[in-house]
């Protein structure tokens, strides 16, 4: 079966399912920057009762989660398949709540979320993101622009929740030698300092796969690499994190 024979095929089955009115391809196929053995990044957009047990009905091998089985957030649940031989990952995603969340990023208002596989967690804006980058298979969906508000708005939290994260790793984890905490400090900061970033720039971030190369952030590489489990060159590695983050920042 060719690519394009399965997305339709996937996408037809998916588009019938009772409530959906949308799908859409996300991921790395949707942006062309996927390679061949990439795996394929469905959502369904659904409006009311949307059953699980509909998409189980379809016969596909794998995992098919109940609806805020992921945690109840924005990402509300979804499904891990196997079709065709190729690995399928498919999101649900409420109309209702992303018609919300768009509401709210036109007002500059959002809020943040932890999530499993995102070290920064991601923002309620992640799936206005996704009606941005993803490809629309079937039916209709919104295709925002970046708000204004939101360019304003983002990057100060983002900043914030960094100077927090890095702040705490000086007070509790320098003096004791901690290499591994401020590891995980600096590699939590920068994904955070980099979501301020592209939101200053008015980028759309649906993951954190790119998200460091984006923000022009991957020298945190070198940084890390080279800590040692001593107060000050744990200190040292912290100044230099700070210094790198005030160098890539561009102001809104």
């Amino acid at each position: 079966m060719t690519d394009e024979t399965f997305l339709t095929h996937v996408a037809d089955t998916l588009a019938a399912l009772p409530a959906v009115h949308a799908v859409t391809l996300g991921g790395s196929r949707a942006q062309q920057t996927h390679t061949p053995d990439s795996d394929w990044d469905f959502a369904v957009y659904y409006r009311g009762g949307f059953a699980p047990a509909d998409l189980r009905a379809a016969g596909w091998d794998g995992e098919v989660s109940e609806i805020g089985a992921w945690g109840g957030g924005v990402f509300n649940g979804g499904a891990w398949l196997t079709i065709e031989g190729r690995q399928v990952d498919v999101h649900y995603r409420d109309l209702d709540a992303v018609e919300h969340h768009l509401a709210e990023a036109r007002e500059g208002r959002f809020h943040w979320e932890p999530l499993m596989f995102h070290l920064a967690g991601v923002p309620s804006y992640l799936v206005v993101a996704e009606l941005a980058v993803n490809r629309v298979l079937r039916g209709d969906l919104p295709c925002p622009a970046y708000p204004e508000a939101l360019r304003e708005k983002a990057p100060p939290m983002w900043r914030g929740r960094a100077n927090m994260t890095l702040g705490y790793a000086r007070s509790a984890h320098v003096p004791r030698g901690q290499a591994t905490e401020v590891a995980g400090a600096l590699a939590t900061a920068a994904m955070e300092t980099a979501h301020a970033v592209l939101a200053s720039r008015g980028e759309w971030v649906t993951n954190e796969k790119r998200l460091l190369r984006q923000a022009g952030l991957r020298d945190i590489d070198g940084i890390v690499a080279e800590l040692e489990a001593e107060p000050e060159a744990l200190a040292r590695a912290l100044n230099e994190a700070e210094a790198l983050f005030r160098s890539v920042f561009a102001c809104p």
